[in-house]
């Protein structure tokens, strides 16, 4: 018997066979193995390699199943079901012409375009398995996990009377059934009138399948026989369908990028997330503190303040059930949950389990709640009182933070001492702006309310005119800046042109032969060289690191004939008419004048210091980006790392406990190039704005909305969004998708689907502003709104509806912009 195999030391005995050879304490019927080496014998030579082996195994004749088991078939990633050829009820003498057959369906079309289509490796003969045949009473097919939706949590049972054959090659509707992880019969099917199983007998094979799971470590499906109630396996192979299913009964979590992507857009380092997660974490403990949540509250929802942020396939979402129920412990919760939900800027409301818990709050748990949330009001009523004080001393713990400090003689245990320093004094002592931040959203929507009750405003944007021209926003001092180093050089057409047109280096050469020039340059950077594109992301490249951007928008600035305008000081007129208006309708009535002037006067304060301490944020973190950078640089130098900027596809943890020895890995170089292959493969997704996963969710999950939101496409020539600061521009547009490489012509209104810090270089040379995102608080409106430029905010499908080149005429004070002529003509 040099061909005969009947146990698996080692040799290609295929997959079927050496999952029964690994089954030795199941009840597996008796089986030997012929060796695939044995491909080219003829019918002769079979008989006498088998007759030995087919004695032992028949010693009465008994029948036998004659079955492939080639080298990938039943494999976790390829099943082959149904490719090959197999025989039953074989008697010993027959065997030899069955294998024949075997194996000559190895090399059959339908194996041929199966492997085609898989892309396998060309077809070799099968090692063939020779089972004596069970007589089966009743026979069938078992899942450990459902492989059609992926709920790993029940197990499937499929059963006919006599073999099963029939049932694997659909001749016969079987009975099914599904089981639960207690072993419970949860729903059945029964294909006749009567069942082919008991129900004893269904549990069995549960219990069978699951076993075989455990034994192999992973969901199995298997062949199984009962014959005079003995239940035998007859084959068992993995679900190979799994690997890419979700688990439907696993825990649910619904995601939302919502205004998180303007601060967060597109793929984010490693880095940048792990820096930003702990924020979040940090940021929103202190909030409920802040708002009074009792510490044994706060401490119990610890897993939730770790869950605020998420990282899909590279990009950052708000994690939305950690958020409501952070939101749920702030007292007010359940009278206030849609403007909390306004606040986080979601587009769709509470999930249906935080509506279940709203209806279900008793009389009881209402009353307590607004006790708690008068006494808050209490609380923030002192605070508001004493905010000014507050925002002035963190204004000078963060000035002596931030202090100057020579960070590039600095060793990498220096460094992140001073990350740690800086954690500790500002990040997770961020009050001041947290406080102004509430009373910035309250008192402006208060004001926006009493504006259109008590002052009959048609438009709804008299408001946006009391907030304009404030004055000491330093968010609109770098578009001043621009425009003053603009009309410095508007009149040197040589020294225009290289700031158009050349390279930074040979600019950089050019500065030092116009010192004027060059001391309002260097003062720029000094102040705002962190306030770049995308400035919340640690990887962003600075001004510092490269100040083409800066360059260019001056020089473009000097040949637009908007920009080099004096700027005034600020737009008092606009607002002292939206205050003689106001004030007109309430000269009759004292009270609601004093209350107003109040709501104003603190409404005003609150934005204004909004809008500067984000700026104070900005400068935070520049300096923590500079920290790493630094260490980056440390790394490189020790060819740690191969090149400094691969310091931000390591996590902050990675990077200090390498320092510290708390680290679990040494290979940072390995370890940036798996990253860097996986979040550059990142940059081809597309994951959805909003959806929700079910179990492990980088596992099975598609990350696609199942209710996805209409595409809103505006056909007609009028669309409509949120009027910002007032004025009717009639002009050309240009769609700006990427500021770096954009160019605005004089007097052009600037479309941008969003814009943040970054973007206000190109603010000067536009005559109007509209963007598809964002609220009357974003930067774009505060800083359109000081620096007087028309501007809409919020417009739905702004960017698929307007093309480069079209003229619109827009007005900022009701919102309304209507196309007069398209660069497309109507129909196509």
């Amino acid at each position: 018997m040099t061909y005969v195999i009947s146990s698996n030391k080692g040799q290609d005995v295929g997959g079927k066979a050496r999952a029964l050879f690994a089954l030795k304490n199941f009840p597996v019927p008796p089986f030997f193995v012929l060796d695939p080496r044995a491909y080219g014998l003829d019918k002769e030579q079979l008989h006498q390699e088998l007759k030995q082996a087919l004695k032992a195994l028949c010693p009465n004749g008994e029948k036998v199943a004659v079955r492939s088991s080639a080298l990938d078939e039943d494999g976790s990633s390829f099943s082959f079901a149904g490719q090959f050829e197999s025989y039953l009820f074989v008697a010993p003498e027959e065997v030899p012409e069955k294998v024949l057959l075997v194996w000559q369906s190895a090399f059959s079309e339908r194996v041929l375009a199966y492997r085609r289509e898989n892309e396998l490796q060309p077809s070799k003969p099968p090692a063939v398995l020779i089972q004596r045949m069970v007589d089966a009473d009743a026979a069938g097919v078992a899942f450990g996990a459902d492989p059609v939706s992926g709920r790993r949590g029940i197990a499937l049972v499929s059963a006919v009377f006599g073999v099963g054959e029939s049932l694997v090659s659909g001749e016969r509707d079987a009975d099914t059934y599904e089981i639960d992880r207690q072993g419970e019969i949860t729903k059945r099917a029964i294909a006749e009138k009567n069942p082919a199983l008991t129900d004893d007998q269904v549990k069995r094979v549960a219990k069978l399948v699951r076993r075989s799971g455990e034994f192999f470590g992973r969901p199995q499906d298997i062949e199984f026989a009962y014959e005079k109630n003995i239940l035998y396996l007859l084959q068992s192979r993995p679900i190979t369908s799994l690997a890419h299913m979700k688990d439907p009964d696993g825990n649910t979590v619904l995601w939302d990028n919502s205004n998180i992507t303007e601060s967060y857009g597109g793929v984010t380092t490693p880095l940048t997330f792990s820096f930003a997660r702990r924020i979040y974490e940090e940021v929103y403990r202190q909030l409920a503190r802040i708002l009074g949540v009792p510490e044994k509250a706060v401490l119990g929802n610890e897993d939730s303040f770790k869950r605020m942020l998420g990282l899909v396939q590279g990009r950052v979402y708000y994690n939305l059930l950690s958020w409501y129920r952070t939101l749920a412990l702030l007292p007010g919760f359940t009278f206030s949950s849609r403007y909390m939900e306004q606040m986080m800027g979601v587009k769709e409301g509470l999930p249906e389990e935080f509506l279940k818990k709203l209806k279900n709050i008793s009389l009881g748990d209402r009353l307590q709640d607004g006790w708690g949330l008068l006494k808050t009001i209490l609380g923030l009523i002192r605070s508001c009182a004493g905010l000014k004080r507050s925002i002035e001393r963190f204004n000078r713990r963060l000035d002596s933070a931030l202090a100057p400090i020579d960070l590039p003689s600095k060793r990498p245990d220096e460094l992140a001492k001073y990350y740690h320093h800086l954690e500790a004094e500002l990040l997770t002592r961020w009050d001041a702006p947290l406080v102004n931040d509430l009373f910035a959203m309250a008192f402006f929507g208060v004001l926006r309310k009493l504006v259109e009750k008590w002052g009959g405003d048609p438009h709804g944007t008299l408001h946006n005119d009391l907030l304009s021209g404030e004055g000491g926003i330093v968010s609109a001092e770098p578009a001043k800046r621009i425009s003053q180093m603009a009309r410095l050089v508007a009149r040197q057409e040589d020294f225009v042109r290289i700031l158009n047109e050349a390279s930074v280096e040979e600019i950089q050469e050019s500065i030092e032969g116009h010192p004027e020039f060059k001391a309002l340059y260097q003062s720029y950077l000094e102040k705002f060289s962190d306030r770049c594109l995308e400035e919340l992301k640690l990887e962003s490249p600075t001004l510092s690191d490269n100040p083409l951007l800066l360059l260019r928008a001056v020089g473009r600035s000097a040949l637009h004939p908007n920009a080099l305008k004096e700027a005034k000081p600020f737009d008092q007129e606009q607002r002292k008419l939206a205050e003689r208006l106001i004030f007109k309708k309430l000269r009759f009535r004292p009270l609601r004048r004093m209350i107003f002037s109040w709501v104003l006067e603190n409404a005003r304060d609150r934005v204004r210091d909004r809008e500067n301490l984000r700026f104070e944020r900005t400068r935070l973190f520049g300096r923590v980006r500079r920290i790493f950078l630094e260490t980056g640089k440390r790394f490189y130098a020790l060819d740690l790392i191969e090149e400094p900027r691969d310091i931000f596809y390591l996590e902050i943890d990675e990077i200090f406990g390498f320092v510290d020895g708390t680290t679990t890995t040494k290979n940072l170089k390995g370890l940036v190039a798996l990253r860097k292959a996986e979040f550059e493969g990142f940059r081809h997704s597309t994951p959805d704005d909003r959806f929700s996963t079910h179990g492990m969710v980088h596992q099975g999950n598609d990350f696609r909305d199942l209710k996805p939101a209409e595409i809103v496409e505006i056909t007609g020539d009028s669309n409509k969004g949120l009027g910002c600061y007032p004025g009717i521009v009639r002009a050309r547009v240009r769609v700006v998708t990427d500021p770096r490489d954009a160019v605005l012509e004089s007097g052009c209104i600037l479309v941008a689907e969003r814009t943040d810090p970054g973007w206000i270089m190109l603010f000067p040379a536009a005559s109007g502003l509209l963007v598809e995102r964002g609220s009357l608080l974003s930067h774009s409106a505060i800083v359109a709104r000081e620096m007087g430029i028309p501007a809409i905010v919020s417009i739905p499908g702004l960017t698929r509806w307007l093309k480069d080149g079209d003229e619109v005429e827009m007005d900022g004070a009701t919102g309304a912009v209507r196309r007069v002529n398209s660069v497309v003509p109507h129909g196509q």
